[in-house]
């Protein structure tokens, strides 16, 4: 196995794997929008929480996307012509819910607020489910053929695999922003929220559990038997930690649940990056579907030097914008008049 191709299909998964974790947390947060939040200060402070981060974490999305066409373009064309549709609507998705962050302060109305509450719920949760369905169709397939292009129509990717990795990543969106919003936020929200991670947890991460499953059993290694494991322990740990109100702890074992679980499924996968659910000789590995080993150098130098930048420049944000929000340090609403 080349080294190259393998090490960028392990860093397009570290991208895949932080996006989740980071844009994780904020998508549940918009979900929680209505429901959760009783009332426009209770809205404004689950806002407060991701608004300094929300657009940061997006990086990890196109960063992956970017990545993907560069070092894998047989891959990438493949899965985002197969994936037309669903991922168009991610976009408007994306789109809807971005504008909706900035345009939801802009009047004292409430049907005004109402308007865009629902544009960042339904966007956030547009955005999970196709971001869930596409990659759990990468790792159990589509119905590719010889020359990588699927068979079918718009709607050929719609599956029983499609409907779990949705449902896994809006779940784990959902008791990632509980989780999160312990961490952030102070008073009845805390608590309420403390409450609802306690008592769905444990059936919120089962979609994602039985998709590593599902992987593992149709071509798992040894390897994924133990992340697996680590996984379970992790999930475990999280609900245990959260009853004893050891939010920090809980957050970061919820954490190491999804570090493991998406190690299982890319691992169990390995060499695939995209099977064909018609004959396995048509699926894409790293191997026939990567780009040459000159541009795999040049994308490692840069990478070596941008990562780490990434890195950093999101740490010292969530370090800057530490500190917790309450209904106490959200002003009045008023209207502002133009001078």
């Amino acid at each position: 196995m080349d080294f190259l191709p393998t090490l960028w299909f392990i860093i397009i998964a570290f991208f895949w794997t932080g996006y989740l974790f980071l844009e994780g947390f904020d998508l549940g947060v918009g979900m929680l929008f209505r429901g959760f939040a009783r009332t426009n200060t209770d809205r404004r402070v689950l806002l407060n929480t991701v608004g300094p981060v929300w657009d940061g974490n997006e990086v990890w999305l196109v960063t992956a996307g970017a990545a993907t066409f560069a070092a894998f373009p047989h891959w990438y064309a493949s899965l985002f012509a197969g994936l037309y549709l669903p991922l168009v609507l991610v976009l408007l998705a994306l789109i809807f819910r971005a504008v909706a962050f900035e345009y939801r302060g802009k009047m004292d109305s409430d049907r005004w607020r109402s308007v865009w509450d629902w544009a960042i719920v339904l966007g956030s949760f547009v955005a999970a489910f196709g971001v869930g369905a596409m990659l759990a169709l990468t790792t159990t397939g589509l119905p590719l053929n010889a020359n990588g292009d699927r068979v079918g129509g718009p709607f050929a990717w719609f599956s029983g695999y499609a409907l779990l990795g949705g449902a896994a990543v809006v779940l784990f969106s959902l008791v990632h922003a509980l989780a999160f919003l312990t961490l952030k936020t102070d008073g009845d929200i805390r608590l309420r929220a403390r409450r609802l991670l306690v008592r769905w947890l444990p059936v919120a991460l089962l979609p994602m559990a039985l998709w590593a499953i599902v992987v593992v059993l149709a071509g798992g290694k040894p390897v994924t038997c133990m992340t697996l494991a680590v996984a379970v322990l992790g999930a475990a740990s999280a609900w245990l930690l959260a009853r004893r109100g050891k939010d920090g702890l809980s957050f970061a074992a919820l954490g190491v649940f999804l570090v493991a679980g998406t190690a299982t499924i890319f691992t169990a996968v390995f060499p695939i990056v995209l099977p064909s659910t018609l004959d396995p000789a048509f699926s894409l590995t790293v191997e026939n579907a990567s780009s040459s080993d000159y541009t795999l150098g040049i994308m490692s130098v840069i990478g070596a030097f941008g990562i780490p930048a990434v890195l950093v420049y999101q740490g010292y944000t969530y370090w800057v914008f530490r500190k917790r929000v309450s209904a106490a340090s959200i002003p009045a609403a008023h209207a502002v008049v133009p001078q």
